[in-house]
């Protein structure tokens, strides 16, 4: 059965990255848009990641352009974008799909682990999943939730 560790994801800056390189941390996945009516919650992430980065938590960053085209940005302009509006330091990657027949390996995995309300389809941007330090998938939560409304699940999987 596979683990977040069996994946890889191409970085901002074009490098393959192992997601092997977050085990044993609780990693919470967002795929992200810029031009969303839930942009602001990159505000919220870079809190999560400040404030538990030390106790194991890492928050990556997945853009996507499948819904409403609202992430229309070169791998440079979203970093950019990201780290000038919101301070972003935690690790972003390249943009992807999530649903479909070219969704990430990783985003095919998180949505038959963890279904939603549309079956195992990403609805909209910022969809989030909480994986615990044995790689495993251990929650969903849906685009219109607000990042701080997570740190109770985070703290449990920190321990």
């Amino acid at each position: 059965m596979p683990t977040l560790g069996d994946f890889t994801a191409t970085t901002l800056a074009g490098e393959e990255r192992a997601l092997s390189d977050f085990e044993g941390q609780v990693v919470l996945v967002v795929n992200t848009a810029s031009n969303c009516g839930f942009t602001p919650q990159f505000a919220g992430l870079e809190e999560l990641h400040g404030e538990y980065a030390e106790r194991g938590l890492a928050v990556l960053g997945f853009p996507c352009n499948q819904f409403a085209r609202q992430e229309p940005g070169s791998a440079e302009e979203i970093g950019a974008f990201c780290e000038r509006n919101y301070g972003v330091s935690f690790a972003m990657f390249d943009k992807i799909d999530v649903n479909g027949e070219q969704a990430h390996p990783l985003y095919r995995w998180l949505r038959q682990e963890k279904g939603g309300l549309l079956g195992d389809r990403i609805k909209w941007n910022f969809t989030k999943f909480l994986i615990g330090r044995d790689g495993e998938v251990i929650a969903r939560y849906a685009p219109a939730t607000k990042p701080e409304k997570l740190a109770a699940d985070i703290e449990k999987a920190l321990g």
